[in-house]
């Protein structure tokens, strides 16, 4: 609520009027409530929006809204027409009228009738002249629980707390009703004077109410059923079915009533029915679930289409549904039915129709069946007036929107009329119905439209017409848009002059077709075209001539026989062609096949006129005539080369004998002969018909005897060519003889050679020749053998089968003797068997993706929680607080042990007096602590947990307060960025680390990690500008968390990282690291003085460079750097090796460090964010152990014994090294002598940059931690933690004073979680003890003591029920779906589960679960309240088996409509997650030993840090026992003596240097400002006096210790008085001086 309050941060006391204010603000906040919640629930009613409450009241005087509210819930009484100015046009013209108070009294009457007490009436001048329109409001939230009673209208809402308005609309509203003194009805009080006015005896009805409110609480079906039936409940419409759902509904709504009371500021004092539900209310949540009920039945009835039986749900009273007509029942199961789709298609699931969608969907039915009947009518009406014949009359028919045809044109009343008429007269009924009408009349406008588009020459009209699909036109085209028109304008032209008006259906159609055949034929050409290409591609003549014969190819004298040659031709023309345009792709025109044809056929004539030549040149040399072959052998078209007439008789002869030869050797029967082209072409003649061809015969034969041109042509180049030898070696005739004789000799050398070559080469292959004839002869006896056999098979089988037989029995027999003889190892065995299969089905079950039901049935009774569970969670609960406690008490007590090193150190300075350690000390006994531990806990009959409504409430508020912030990291991750660095610390290790109890359970854990997680990436975001702003920065969240896990779960980790490494450094006596070359050169000189008794020539002061000048130093700082390498190795070998054991939460944080930077700095290099987490890692987290190893627990030290500082200067010197390494920074300047150490830093440096990122490289938290979504809702355990009373009011004060900073939406829960635990509390409320006097002096401590008080609170979430209890949170719906399916499996078997859920349990089935749940009950009330379960599911328990089927049923079809289920895989999504339950669950219980282990090894740590710290104190006494000793002489003389007071000039002070300066007074009035500095009777304490020309001003408080404090912090000047400024260390010198002779 904007402007309602006073911020958050105030603290001082409100005035009268302030408060007064106050609630004047609240008030009229309320009221806007109200206006709000009215203006929502007419909405609801009306179905129309209205104006913002603040203009309602305005709106409501002409009485309109009110009037149709009145006409909602009374139609009988105000009908729509009785509504004056329903529109409002009147009222926005000229405003009100007075008949617009008619409107006002119909609302009246409205309410009259309906039976709303007239004591909620308002007057008609409240309404109309606004007298008092709180009345008016008042009155409608009244009607509003009225009708929710009767089951008229829905419920009005409680929007206190849920809306905001602004300051200037709650400042308007409170001058409103200030303006007419009204005062505020109450509002709380409706539901009892509602039954007051209704009921006959008020107490009964009371007493009633008050019982029905108690058994819902007590959530008992049958026990609330009772309560309900109470006549004097007066309770009406109550049905036992519905047993179950009252007792939800109403159980809900008491939640939601009781939530809205708590938001709730009560003026005038809490009344019962502020938290209970009326009577009214009552009625109403029945008369809802009965509306539920029968919605179901309805729903049912749909789902399984039984109409009869959806009459019988429509006809439910409850419904109050009107104008139900018997001969619609169809008509609404259909109408019904289509409205669940698309409610289920809208929703995504499928879910009940409402009442209204009911109700709607009988209207529209019925106005269905209105409509249907109508349209008859109109239909018999144009079908006579078709028969009738007049076009006009005809078309006014068809135009009667009763018909419900499509829309006719005037200008085709003719067509309508001719084609109509054509078809009724072809109808066997000669009548057509509205099917029939509404298609034809639906294509004839399609018709007129084409013909009228033509007329307008309109192209893109036509085209729209013909692709309509009311025209139903066959092969309409894309691509021929502009050819239908220039065809179809070209037929209208014709069909004109023919005489016809309009282009008929048909003419439209064979116009498209004959369009479509000319552009195919167009497209037929070119797609032989790529036939004929596609062919060419092929080796396949066929399908080439196929392409050419095409009759689309148009080509030209294709014939038959040219086939091959057609294909050879056009195949090299492309190829040609492609090698031409360097296209493979290339493709022949159709001009160029045309050419290529053509060619072909040339080709063929060519080659059978050589083929005829050839066969002249065969028959000639057959004939034997030398002139006649010498002419053929000339015929130009064998084209011969080389004839000579000398030779034409050797030409015949050879000739001759060539063919002699070939007709020897071949055949002269075929009567085909083949001729070989110069191109590779092959053609064949026949000698018979002489007829060419260019495919082989198929008959395969060819006349082999026929001389071929290349023959005839080879004998003629050879006598032609012999001819001429013949002349050129009549010359050299002894050559030639010489030259044979040779050849001849080396021809037989050569085959001599060859054959012996032989020989020896195939010996092998004689051998083998051999081995194959001895085998063939082995494989001949084999195969004779093999023949007996078979033989004699049936004697062989026998013989067989008797040897076989006798072998099983004495093996039986062998085997049986064996058992009996080894019974208790078979037995064993056995028992391993089953082992071995438990174990194969548990395994199956943890890592199969989809385990069987029967596997999950096996371990499904894990899910269930045994004593030794709860057990088990008590002690972890018990031990967790235990450790919490003793955390605390080690941690304070560690800081008390710290304060005691200061002051013993400031002690040994002469700075305090003992009396203040002694008093110090005295708070360090056993005595004093066990004290304190008595106090650490609240008695539980006072304060916070006593047992009072207030203070449960306030508790149970910063329960959810905490609950919330524990939950929700953001909010403290911005709280601890609006505090100072030294507050957030503070406030992190005193309340935060409480909060998530140390992280000692995984939950805390994880929890806490979400926590620095999202404080890290804030800081990040919001306060790193650069990326090394991290290292300057001193970054909170990285201090923190160093902090935490270095000091409470990393201090074991250290121990065991550098434990070993660390040991061997204190352990090496004889190991000197010295760095520093001055510092060797000292230790050089003074061991040189004293080994001989001289004192050294050599200067003592030196610088590094005089000091590197002797050899002795350099040789010793040699010796010191090896040592220094070498311990350094050890350590980084140390730290790379262990990164598994650095806490994970610090390796989590460093993941998301270095995420984060790469982030928002993507440019930064990877090496400078490894810089900034290895600083993280090593310098802040390892790097103080290294140093000191005392202080972290590396090391085991005894009380009052510390580390050497030779020591400490070893271990320094190696941490140097090792920050040197991590950073990457080599060594220069100063430490230049140190340059050698580089190149191992480089070295280091790499192996550091491998461990971080090995160190990054961890899973997430819900991974480690086996955290989901659902693990704090099947948790047995509630979270409980233990804070102090002081930590609880810091946080809360905290939270106050920032939360508009860390919740910046008004909306957030954290203001209402505030607004609950209202102003900030005081220690006393809280822990019950009252302080005597707040002057008394010991008050502060007795408050200090107080706020150290320890209380437990349980964390509970604040769960405030959803308005609307329709839609159910699907995690919770399968929680509880998953929890009734385990009591199902357990108690029914089943194969999967459909087969369980739609089977009838038998009776030992149900009996099996009854004692399931009887003995889960019991276990049940043996377990304590904080491990109780979920209370919605142990509600589920008290069902029984049949009914928890029907509600998983219903479930599952909600979670199926989700999309978390699938029927189809017979909801095995569920079976696997309960498997994963399982495994889960185990997980859980190992998980939950290990932790009891870890507690109890924490216990033992503490206790043994506890033992130290005693024996520190022990020390500490015993030192102070000393001193005691010393100077008890001294305390005798000192007793008496009293000191003085000190009176100084502010000028002397000035002098003195105490006094720097005075805000706003010069120098010269310093002489009339005088301090008294007075000792008080407590030792250390002064008081300070300021006095200006002797009249007192100021006085302060002065503590000595105080000072010392600022002293030791480093502090130089503070300020006195809020003006004067004061050097410290010249005051505690005075004062030393002055008071303790120092």
């Amino acid at each position: 609520m904007a402007g309602a309050g006073t911020g958050p941060g105030r603290q001082e006391r409100l005035t009268a009027e302030e408060m007064d204010e106050r609630r004047r603000q609240n008030v009229a906040y309320q009221y806007l409530c109200h206006l709000e919640e009215a203006k929502r629930w007419m909405e609801g009613c009306l179905s129309e929006e209205l104006p913002p409450p603040t203009e309602l009241e305005e709106n409501l005087r002409n009485g309109v809204l009110l009037a149709k509210l009145g006409h909602c819930f009374a139609p009988a009484v105000v009908p729509l027409k009785k509504i004056y100015d329903r529109q409002q046009t009147r009222y926005k013209a000229a405003g009100l009228h007075f008949r617009h108070t008619d409107n006002i009294n119909h609302w009246r009457d409205a309410m009259s009738h309906v039976g709303l007490p007239s004591i909620f009436h308002p007057e008609t001048t409240d309404i109309y002249d606004k007298k008092n329109m709180p009345r008016v409001v008042y009155c409608i939230h009244a009607l509003s629980l009225y009708l929710f009673k009767l089951g008229l209208a829905p419920q009005i809402q409680d929007l206190y707390g849920k809306v905001d308005f602004t300051e200037e609309e709650i400042n308007n509203m409170k001058r409103e009703l200030e303006k007419y003194g009204l005062q505020l009805p109450a509002f709380s009080k409706i539901g009892g004077i509602l039954a007051n006015e209704l009921s006959v005896d008020e107490a009964a009805v009371h007493a009633a109410v008050l019982a029905i409110n108690e058994a819902v609480d007590r959530g008992v079906v049958a026990q609330t059923m009772v309560a309900l039936r109470n006549p004097n409940a007066m309770l009406l419409d109550l049905r036992e079915a519905l047993a179950g759902a009252y007792q939800e509904v109403l159980h809900r709504a008491k939640l939601e009533k009781g939530s809205n009371a708590r938001n709730r500021v009560i003026p005038e004092g809490e009344d019962i029915y502020d938290r209970c539900l009326t009577q009214a209310e009552i009625q109403g949540n029945i008369n809802k679930a009965n509306v539920h009920g029968a919605l179901e039945e309805v729903d049912d009835a749909l789902e399984s289409q039984d109409a009869p039986a959806l009459y019988r749900a429509l006809q439910d009273p409850v419904l109050a549904l009107r104008c139900l007509q018997r001969d619609n029942l169809h008509r609404y199961l259909e109408q019904l039915s289509m409205d669940r789709e698309q409610k289920a298609l809208e929703l995504g699931y499928v879910d009940l129709l409402e009442q209204e969608e009911v109700e709607a969907g009988i209207l529209a039915a019925n106005k269905k069946g209105e409509e249907e009947r109508a349209m008859l009518g109109a239909v018999s009406r144009i079908n006579a007036a078709i028969r009738r014949g007049m076009p006009a009359e005809t078309l006014e028919a068809l135009m009667d929107p009763a018909a419900q045809l499509p829309a006719v044109y005037p200008l085709a009343a003719p067509l309508y009329q001719r084609q109509l008429a054509l078809l009724q007269r072809q109808h066997p009924r000669g009548e057509l119905v509205q099917e029939e009408l509404f298609v034809a009349v639906e294509m004839l406008s399609a018709v007129a439209l084409v013909n009228r588009a033509l007329d307008a020459g309109d192209a893109d009209g036509l085209w729209s017409s013909l692709v309509s699909p009311a025209l139903g036109l066959a092969g309409v085209e894309d691509g021929n848009a502009q050819r239908y028109f220039e065809d179809l304008l070209q037929l209208k032209g014709q069909s004109r002059e023919a005489g016809a008006e309009f282009l008929s259906w048909n003419d439209i159609q064979d116009s498209v077709t004959n369009t479509n055949s000319s552009v195919q034929d167009e497209n037929d050409r070119v797609r032989a075209v790529r036939l004929i290409n596609e062919a060419l591609a092929q080796a396949d003549p066929e399908k080439t001539l196929a392409a050419l014969l095409l009759p689309a190819a148009a080509l030209s004298d294709v014939t038959l026989p040219t086939a091959r040659r057609y294909h050879d031709v056009l195949a090299r023309a492309r190829r040609l062609k492609a090698q031409a345009t360097e296209d493979d792709g290339a493709v022949l025109w159709w001009e160029e096949i045309q050419d290529g044809v053509c060619r072909a056929n040339q080709d063929t004539v060519a080659a059978r006129r050589m083929a005829l030549g050839t066969a002249a040149i065969n028959q000639a040399i057959k004939e034997g005539k030398v002139a006649q072959t010498l002419r053929v052998l000339r015929n130009p078209d064998v084209a011969l080369c080389g004839v000579v007439s000398a030779c034409a008789a050797a030409y015949q002869e050879q000739l001759a004998a060539v063919m002699a030869t070939k007709r020897q050797a071949g055949s002269a029967k075929p009567c085909w002969i083949q001729h070989k082209l110069p191109d590779g072409a092959e053609f064949y003649l026949s000698l018979q018909s002489f007829e060419g061809s260019w495919q082989r015969p198929r008959d395969g034969g060819l006349n082999t005897t026929h001389l071929s041109r290349e023959e005839i042509q080879s004998v003629i180049t050879r006598v032609t060519a012999a001819h001429d030898r013949e002349r050129l070696w009549a010359s050299n005739v002894a050559f030639v003889v010489r030259l044979q004789a040779r050849l001849r000799g080396w021809l037989v050398r050569r085959e001599f050679a060859a054959r012996r070559h032989v020989l020896r080469e195939q010996w092998p292959a004689a051998i083998r020749i051999q081995a194959c004839w001895r085998g063939y002869k082995q494989r001949r006896a084999f195969q004779e053998r093999l023949r007996y056999l078979h033989a004699n098979a049936d004697a062989a089988v026998k013989i067989q089968a008797g040897v076989r037989m006798w072998q099983a029995r004495r093996k039986y027999q062998e085997r049986l003797r064996y058992f009996r003889k080894n019974i208790k190892a078979v037995i064993k065995i056995q028992a391993f068997v089953r082992a071995n299969k438990a174990r194969g089905d548990y395994r199956m079950l943890v890592h199969a993706r989809n385990p069987p039901l029967s596997i999950v049935r096996r371990f499904i009774h894990l899910l269930e929680q045994s004593q030794q569970d709860f057990w088990e969670e008590s002690e972890v609960l018990r031990l967790q607080e235990e450790v919490v406690k003793r955390i605390r008490a080690s941690r304070q007590l560690e800081s008390d042990l710290d304060l005691m090193d200061i002051k013993i150190g400031l002690l040994v300075k002469n700075r305090i007096t003992l009396q203040e350690v002694v008093s110090h000390c005295k708070k360090l006994t056993k005595k004093n602590k066990e004290q304190l531990s008595e106090m650490m806990s609240i008695d539980k009959q006072k304060g916070l947990k006593s047992l009072s409504k207030e203070k449960r409430q306030k508790l149970e508020a910063y329960q959810h307060l905490f609950y919330l912030l524990q939950t929700q990291p953001v909010y403290l991750a911005r709280l601890i960025f609006q505090m100072p660095q030294n507050k957030s610390t503070k406030f992190m290790e005193s309340v935060i680390f409480t909060l998530y109890n140390y992280a000692s359970n995984p939950r805390e854990a994880y929890l806490l990690l979400q926590l620095f997680k999202a404080a890290l990436q804030e800081e990040i975001r919001s306060k790193v500008d650069h990326v090394h702003d991290i290292l300057t920065g001193n970054a909170t969240v990285i201090r923190l968390v160093v902090s935490f896990y270095r000091n409470a779960r990393g201090q074991n980790a250290l121990r065991q990282i550098l434990g070993g490494p660390v040991q061997d450094v204190l352990q090496d006596k004889t190991l000197s690291i010295r760095t520093n070359p001055v510092d060797i050169y000292k230790a050089w000189i003074n061991q040189t003085e004293s080994q001989s008794g001289q004192k050294s020539k050599l200067p003592y002061e030196v610088s590094p460079e005089q000091a590197l000048s002797h050899p002795e130093v350099q040789r010793r700082l040699d010796i010191s750097v090896r040592n220094l390498l070498t311990m350094t190795d050890k350590f980084v070998s140390a730290i790379t090796s262990s990164v598994d054991k650095i806490p994970y939460g610090m390796r989590y944080v460093a993941k998301i460090l270095r995420t984060s930077l790469a982030e928002k700095f993507p440019r930064a290099p990877v090496e400078e964010i490894d810089k900034i987490v290895g600083n993280l890692l090593y310098y802040r987290f390892m790097n103080p152990a290294v140093v000191a190893p005392d202080g972290f627990d590396i090391v085991d030290i005894s009380a009052g014994v510390t580390l050497h500082p030779d020591h400490r200067r070893n271990l320094g010197s190696i941490a140097k090294v090792l920050q040197h390494a991590a950073a990457h920074k080599a060594f220069d300047g100063e430490n230049a002598h140190l340059c050698g150490v580089n190149p191992y830093l480089e070295d280091t440096h790499k192996k550091f940059r491998r461990f971080i990122s090995a160190a990054c490289c961890v899973p997430e938290p819900e991974e480690r931690f086996n955290m989901d979504e659902y693990s704090e809702m099947v948790a047995v355990a509630k979270p409980v933690i233990y804070i102090t009373v002081g930590e609880l009011i810091d946080t809360h004060k905290l939270l106050l004073e920032h939360q508009d900073s860390i919740a910046p939406d008004h909306g957030d829960p954290l203001h209402e979680l505030l607004e609950d635990l209202e102003e900030l509390p005081t220690v006393q409320s809280l822990v019950g003890e009252s302080v005597a006097s707040p002057a008394d002096g010991s008050a502060e401590q007795v408050l200090s003591q107080l706020s150290k008080m320890e209380m437990s609170l349980t964390l509970t979430s604040k769960l405030v029920p959803a308005a609307s209890s329709e839609e159910s949170d699907a995690r919770g719906l399968l929680l509880s779906t998953k929890q009734m399916l385990v009591d199902i499996i357990q108690s029914q078997p089943g194969d999967s589960l459909p087969e369980i859920l739609w089977t009838q349990a038998s009776e030992y089935e149900e009996a099996s679960h009854d004692h399931l749940m009887h003995r889960r009950a019991l276990r049940d009330a043996q377990t304590p309240a904080k491990l109780k379960r979920n209370r919605s599911l142990a509600a589920n328990s008290q069902l029984s088996m049949e009914e928890k089927k029907r509600k998983i049923i219903r479930n599952l079809r909600r979670l199926e409509s989700l999309g978390l289920v699938d029927s189809a895989r017979q909801y095995q999504e569920l079976v696997d997650e309960l498997a994963k339950d399982i495994r889960n669950q185990r997980r859980y219980r190992q998980h939950r030993k290990g932790e009891l282990l870890k507690l109890r090894q924490t216990l033992e740590g503490l206790n043994a840090k506890t033992l130290f710290y005693e024996e520190q104190i022990d020390y500490y006494n015993q030192y102070i026992k000393t001193c005691l000793d010393n100077l008890a002489a001294n305390k005798v003389s000192g007793k008496n003596k009293k000191l003085q007071a000190l009176h100084y000039t502010a000028a002397r002070l000035f002098e003195k240097g105490v006094l720097l300066e005075i805000e706003d007074l010069p120098l010269s009035q310093f002489r009339n400002v005088i301090f008294d500095i007075i000792p008080c009777e407590e030792s250390g304490r002064f008081q300070v006096k300021a006095k200006f020309m002797g009249i007192d001003m100021e006085r302060f408080q002065l503590h000595y210790q105080d000072l010392l404090q600022l002293q030791y912090e480093g502090v130089a000047v503070m300020k006195m008085f809020d003006k004067a400024k004061v050097n410290v260390n010249l005051l505690i010198f005075l004062l030393n001086k002055k008071f303790f002779k120092k």
